[in-house]
C-alpha cells in the first residue's frame, strides 16, 4: 500500500491557498457581511436587553399564547423565564437569544427562497443535496476557523458557524413541503388561471407552512446547540459560563449553566413548536 500512501492530496495546503486568496481579494465583501450582522445583532440585544426583563417575559408568554393557545405552555414559559431570571442568567440569555434569533433570520431568509428553487428545480435540488449534507455533517469546530479567519472574535463569527450548520434544515424542509403539493390543488389552481406566482402564494406556501415551522423549530434548536460551541470564539451567551466552569472544574456552575440552557430549549420548544399535518 505504500504506492497509496506515498503521496497525500494537499487538501489542507489547497484549502488555506483558498482561504488566504479570499482574505486579500474578498475582504471588502466580508466586512460588509460583518457589519450588516452586527446591526442585526445589536438591534436584537438592544431589544432583549432596555426593556425590563419581566416586560420581555410578558412579550414571550403572548406570542406563545398567539401561537399555541394553551394557558399550560403560557405558565411554562413564564415559570422558565422567571427561574432563569432568579439564577441570575439574564444577561447570557439575552445574548443566547440574540444569537439564536439573529440566526434564524438569516437562516429563514435564505433558506426558505432556495427550499422553493429546489422544490421546483429538480436538478438544483439533486446539485445541493450533498453540499448540504457536508454542511451537516463537518464538524462544527471546523467551521470557526475560517470564521476567525475572515470575521475575527466575537458574536459575528459565532452567527457565521451557527447560519452554515442549521442552513440545511430550513431549505430541506421547505422544499419537501412545497413539492409534496398536491397535484390536484395546482391543476385546478391552473384552470382557474392562476399564474405561477400566484400558485405559489396562493396554493404551495399554505399547503408547505407546516413543514415551514417545523423548520423554523429545528432551526432553532439547531442554532441552540451551537452556543457552547460559538462561545470558543468570544460569542457572549450561555456558553461562556459552561466554558469558565470546564476550564475551572467547577461542577456546580457547569450544571446549573447547563440546566438553564435546557431551560431554554425547552421555552422555545414549546413556543414555536408546529405539528406535522
Amino acid at each position: 500500500m505504500d504506492w497509496l500512501t506515498s503521496y497525500k492530496i494537499p487538501v489542507g495546503g489547497w484549502s488555506k491557498v483558498a482561504f488566504d486568496w479570499m482574505k486579500t481579494h474578498l475582504s471588502g465583501l466580508f466586512n460588509a457581511i460583518s457589519a450588516v450582522l452586527e446591526w442585526l445583532i445589536n438591534g436584537f440585544l438592544w431589544l432583549f436587553q432596555a426593556p425590563n426583563p419581566l416586560f420581555i417575559i410578558a412579550v414571550f408568554v403572548a406570542i406563545a399564547w398567539g401561537l399555541q393557545r394553551n394557558w399550560k405552555i403560557c405558565a411554562g414559559v413564564a415559570i422558565g423565564f422567571l427561574f432563569i431570571l432568579n439564577q441570575g442568567y439574564w444577561k447570557e440569555t439575552t445574548e443566547s437569544l440574540t444569537l439564536i434569533l439573529s440566526s434564524c433570520a438569516v437562516c429563514m431568509a435564505i433558506g426558505v427562497p432556495i427550499g422553493i428553487a429546489c422544490a421546483h428545480n429538480k436538478r438544483l435540488n439533486t446539485a445541493l443535496s450533498p453540499v448540504l449534507d457536508l454542511m451537516q455533517t463537518l464538524p462544527t469546530f471546523v467551521y470557526l476557523i475560517p470564521a476567525i479567519i475572515f470575521f475575527g472574535l466575537g458574536m459575528v463569527p459565532g452567527l457565521i458557524a451557527t447560519v452554515i450548520f442549521v442552513l440545511p434544515a430550513p431549505i430541506r424542509l421547505t422544499e419537501l413541503g412545497v413539492s409534496s403539493t398536491p397535484t390536484a390543488l395546482l391543476e385546478a389552481a391552473t384552470a382557474f388561471g392562476a399564474t405561477p406566482r400566484q400558485r405559489l402564494w396562493k396554493v404551495e406556501l399554505p399547503w408547505a407552512l407546516p413543514q415551514i415551522m417545523v423548520g423554523l423549530n429545528q432551526t432553532i434548536m439547531l442554532s441552540l446547540s451551537m452556543v457552547v460551541i460559538a462561545s470558543m470564539v468570544g460569542a457572549n451567551g450561555l456558553g461562556v459560563p459552561v466554558m469558565r466552569a470546564l476550564a475551572s472544574v467547577n461542577a456546580a456552575k457547569g450544571f446549573e449553566s447547563g440546566f438553564v440552557i435546557v431551560v431554554v430549549a425547552i421555552i422555545l420548544r414549546s413556543t414555536f413548536q408546529r405539528e406535522v399535518k
